[in-house]
């Protein structure tokens, strides 16, 4: 039998909160990495079970979707302009990380993407950061495999 896990991902530039809950809603780690391609997929490699994975759209979503979706069970990036849960109570990454592995654990997550062929639409480029300077940040800090 395989034990569930709901993993939350708080995600920026430099590094990522991430918090997993087991079966039965239970906090069982708090991380947090760098956003990097290796660490990533190193972390959730050092994982057991059905994965489910949960995290804002922004930036990095499109990329972060297509590294673990051949990785876990399920990845769901949510509208953070949806999730009044992260605007009650105390702000910081930790805390985000945590509220979207609760959410996601309570199937309270309303998905936004789901690949270049799902039916939603795919996350909006926030902040100033044009393609070609994504695509520059990704290559510099070798995000890629």
């Amino acid at each position: 039998m395989t034990s569930v896990k709901y993993i939350g991902l708080d995600v920026h530039k430099e590094s990522i909160s991430i918090c997993v809950r087991n079966s039965v809603g239970k906090v069982v780690m708090e991380s947090v990495i760098e956003t990097k391609a290796s660490t990533i997929l190193q972390f959730i490699d050092g994982l057991r079970g059905d994965l489910r994975v949960t995290f804002e759209e922004g930036t990095w979503a499109a990329w972060l979707y297509d590294l673990l979706k051949p990785r876990v069970s399920g990845v769901e990036v949510c509208n953070p302009r949806k999730n009044a849960l992260l605007k009650d109570g105390s702000k910081s990454d930790r805390i985000d990380a945590n509220k979207l592995s609760e959410q996601l654990y309570m199937n309270n997550i309303k998905s936004v993407y789901h690949g270049e062929h799902g039916s939603a639409r795919r996350p909006r480029r926030r902040g100033r950061l044009r393609a070609g300077q994504v695509l520059a940040e990704i290559a510099k800090r070798n995000l890629f495999l």
